[in-house]
């Protein structure tokens, strides 16, 4: 793994930019990072062995403003991997990953850092969420993410992301670095994303900071864009297969989730009632995944 940057200053702020040939909306995205009024921070290129420019144009942010490190993987990490490559390398008190191909307000680092510093149980805050096409263009309202998860109870915070998440748009807020630490990340696995926001509300509270300061992008060539075997190969590039246990998965490392949580006895065990209760409105579907499980294991097709 190569890496290139000339700072040894510690930001306030890190931000991960994980990219997989991004060449076409590489540089809309890293312009409005380095245009925020929030200035203390280092934005970390992670390039998951691109076959395109996207070196080019990282190397050539990296050589014009100290605050961009770059960092180029020898081969495809998977989508979790290179995530977690981002987390490695920051530096930062608060930490954030930024997609590629969206847009940030000038205020967005600004109003998550101000929520942070002012709310210590928080260890999440995201900016609300508009959509943008593959050509810039503002195409709905806010996205309502419904998380701005206050209650005490984290085994509450726990069931409500569980229940309410749709799309993943708070992935992209600004996190406690030091809390981080002791989550899973992102796995290897498929929608590895669900599984780490409903593990980060075992740790405080998520604030949703409202006004357009996320624009995420929705185009043909984003994840939302893709079939089964591209989303999967998005997770897996080495194991390209057709069949997977992602109900299972989800559900195993969950629980490994509330485990490891910093929880008192009587937590943990509601946070497990309520994974219990999920498998039994699930079991229709953890049955049907399990079945064609276990017939492809004649093939040599399954995927975990």
């Amino acid at each position: 793994m190569r890496t290139s940057w000339r700072s040894s200053r510690r930001p306030r702020v890190s931000v991960g930019m994980p990219v997989y040939n991004g060449e076409r909306y590489l540089a809309e995205a890293v312009d409005s990072l380095l245009a925020q009024t929030y200035e203390d921070f280092e934005l970390i290129i992670c390039d998951n062995a691109s076959t395109d420019r996207t070196g080019e144009i990282a190397r050539s942010y990296a050589a014009r403003d100290t605050r961009v490190r770059y960092a180029r993987n020898e081969k495809n990490l998977g989508a979790g991997g290179n995530f977690r490559r981002g987390f490695a390398l920051a530096s930062g008190e608060y930490f954030r990953w930024a997609a590629s191909d969206d847009v940030c307000a000038p205020q967005s680092l600004a109003r998550c850092v101000e929520v942070l510093d002012q709310e210590p149980a928080a260890v999440l805050a995201y900016p609300s969420a508009r959509f943008i096409d593959e050509h810039g263009r503002v195409t709905g309202e806010c996205y309502d993410d419904r998380l701005h998860l206050q209650a005490p109870r984290a085994s509450e915070r726990f069931r409500q992301v569980l229940e309410r998440l749709g799309l993943c748009n708070a992935v992209y807020g600004l996190m406690r670095a030091e809390v981080l630490k002791h989550t899973g990340l992102f796995g290897d696995f498929l929608a590895a994303d669900i599984v780490f926001l409903a593990e980060l509300s075992l740790y405080g509270t998520f604030w949703e900071v409202p006004g357009a300061l996320f624009f995420r992008r929705l185009h043909p060539g984003g994840t939302g864009g893709m079939d089964r075997l591209q989303f999967r190969a998005y997770w897996h590039p080495d194991r390209r297969r057709r069949f997977d246990l992602r109900e299972w998965r989800h559900l195993v490392e969950l629980a490994r989730a509330v485990v490891r949580a910093p929880l008192n006895a009587a937590e943990k065990l509601r946070a497990a009632r309520f994974l219990a209760l999920r498998a039994i409105w699930n079991r229709d579907k953890l049955a049907r995944e399990l079945f064609m499980g276990m017939r492809e294991l004649t093939t040599g097709k399954l995927l975990c």
